[in-house]
């Protein structure tokens, strides 16, 4: 389908038109959007979890030259990343290019990346004193690098596919907070929850408050539904999930006028806990089965996913044995959006990631014939 374009804003007429004008945009009755809510549609929708990243030639191509946080903060390149990635391997989504942590700077902290290693926050929080020294200002001013990129890319894509914004959720973005970066056993972030669970409660409170101001902002700046990283919540006991972490994560959900996916790893103990706390999608880890899972979950709610990441450096026959189990086991059930169970690896062939989007697309067209 051609789009036309306004000369002298270089925005297609048709995305500009679903921003401003009363007709419904064109991305409300896609596949994406219809899964969320429930809806029937011709085929299962596809997108991936890190779509724009090292397994692409261009992607690796511009990082050596360009440093991620610089990346992440020109709204040119950000536009181009998440574009050329939806388009190149077909998806039915597009998802902004950003980094989880891009929030911890306005909340006044520096975030840096060492070479092959993961992200480092300074200083790190130690106290209740800490937590109050935290600025109470709305972030969104500090950020508009981000929703710029948000524009760019919304005005960029064709306006039939659907743009994801994110964020962490309050319990993963203050893991990295108080571990200073990444863990394996989270023991600073459990103790202040054990031994300071006042310090603990407010800092929760000012995340849900600054996240949620976050999210609202990706929303008005273009995105048309937001996935939930609760990427370090697999590390917790239900009960404990429950007690310090649900409360929260389901305020923050509340406050999103948008379609909402829940997501963690490593923690198919949570599965249920995690749909309590919200979300219109439960993102599924590969480390359950999917049809077992959204047993559980029962009626009302969508799932994500749930293909091992690793399947995709095996053999197209493998990947199609794959794909094959998990449409199974959503039974043409309406809601469900195909997803691994976490990131594209960096070692991806480019090529299994685009054969795969072709087998969801093709084998549940297939699927719905029958």
């Amino acid at each position: 389908m051609k789009n036309s374009t306004n000369a002298s804003s270089g925005i297609r007429d048709d995305a500009a038109e679903g921003a401003g004008s009363s007709r419904a945009p064109a991305w409300n009755e896609s596949r994406f959007l219809k899964a969320c809510r429930l809806e029937r549609v011709d085929v299962t929708p596809v997108w991936l979890m890190r779509q724009a990243g090292r397994y692409m030639p261009e992607y690796r191509r511009l990082r050596a030259r360009t440093p991620f946080l610089k990346l992440c903060k020109t709204p040119d390149l950000v536009a181009e990343v998440t574009v050329s990635a939806a388009e190149k391997i077909g998806a039915d989504a597009a998802i902004i290019f950003a980094d989880l942590l891009l929030l911890a700077e306005p909340l006044g902290f520096r975030i840096e990346y060492e070479k092959g290693e993961g992200p480092l926050v300074h200083p790190a929080l130690r106290s209740r004193r800490d937590v109050e020294r935290m600025p109470k200002a709305d972030p969104r001013g500090a950020l508009e690098y981000f929703y710029e990129g948000i524009r760019r890319t919304r005005a960029q894509l064709d306006p039939h596919t659907p743009l994801i914004g994110f964020a962490g959720a309050p319990f993963t973005l203050a893991s990295y907070l108080i571990e200073g970066g990444s863990s394996r056993t989270f023991e600073r972030t459990k103790r202040m929850m054990y031994t300071e669970p006042a310090a603990w409660r407010a800092l929760m409170k000012r995340l849900v408050r600054a996240l949620a101001l976050y999210v609202k902002g990706q929303i008005t700046a273009g995105v048309q539904a937001v996935q939930i990283f609760d990427t370090w919540a697999g590390c917790l006991a239900p009960a404990d999930y429950r007690a310090f972490v649900q409360p929260f994560s389901r305020a923050l959900i509340r406050s999103i006028e948008a379609p909402v996916i829940h997501f963690s790893t490593g923690s198919p103990a949570l599965t249920e806990a995690l749909a309590e706390a919200g979300g219109a999608v439960i993102g599924l880890d590969h480390r359950e089965d999917l049809d077992a899972a959204w047993a559980r979950l029962g009626p009302g709610i969508g799932v994500q996913g749930n293909l091992d990441p690793a399947v995709l450096l095996g053999g197209r026959r493998v990947i199609r044995s794959n794909v094959e189990r998990i449409l199974r086991q959503a039974a043409r059930r309406p809601g469900h959006i195909f997803n691994l169970g976490h990131g594209v690896l960096p070692e991806t062939p480019f090529e299994n990631v685009v054969a795969l989007i072709e087998m969801v697309h093709e084998m549940s067209a297939r699927q719905r014939a029958t």
